[in-house]
């Protein structure tokens, strides 16, 4: 199998900084030789272009960096997109779970998906439930059409991306 990696290093989606060094950390503990010892074709496709955080602003209490996020979803949704475009398996090394609204939405765009959702919270929180108001906890959510426009529909695609129920 051909495998793409692709580095995701947002924190902006939720509070803590240094999630952003995740992409690096997996790549320097060995993830591409261990990759290929399997059998595999590995090309690393470097990082999704995100600016730091102090580059960004909130401009909305409850949608917080949404204005830096957008653009970088759509960027992770295109290099999704394209490497399975090509016939290959895009592995998404992030960053905080923001990194989804793009991830999955690159995937989906050839194909209809189901998702099994692991994380310690459900993702699904939009911006009148999110506590917070951080996108890290919407990803989920806007996937599947609930939440602030500007999340569900990165481009003109009519949501939802994710039927609700084929999401568990």
């Amino acid at each position: 199998m051909q495998i793409d990696i692709i580095g995701a290093p947002v924190d902006l989606g939720q509070s803590r900084r240094g999630v952003d060094m995740g992409p690096s950390a997996i790549r320097y503990a060995g993830l591409s030789p261990r990759l290929q010892a399997l059998g595999h074709t590995v090309e690393d496709k470097g990082n999704i272009e995100v600016p730091i955080q102090e580059m960004c602003s909130v401009t909305d209490p409850k949608l917080k960096y949404i204005d830096c996020i957008v653009p970088f979803s759509r960027r992770v949704a295109g290099a999704v997109a394209t490497s399975i475009q090509n016939g290959h398996f895009p592995l998404v090394l992030g960053g905080d779970h923001s990194l989804s609204v793009g991830s999955v939405r690159g995937a989906a765009k050839h194909k209809k998906l189901g998702v099994i959702w692991l994380d310690a919270h459900a993702d699904f929180n939009t911006h009148e439930t999110s506590p917070s108001g951080n996108i890290h906890g919407m990803p989920l959510a806007a996937l599947c059409g609930f939440g602030d426009p500007r999340l569900t529909a990165l481009w003109d695609e009519t949501p939802p991306v994710l039927d609700p129920s084929r999401a568990a």
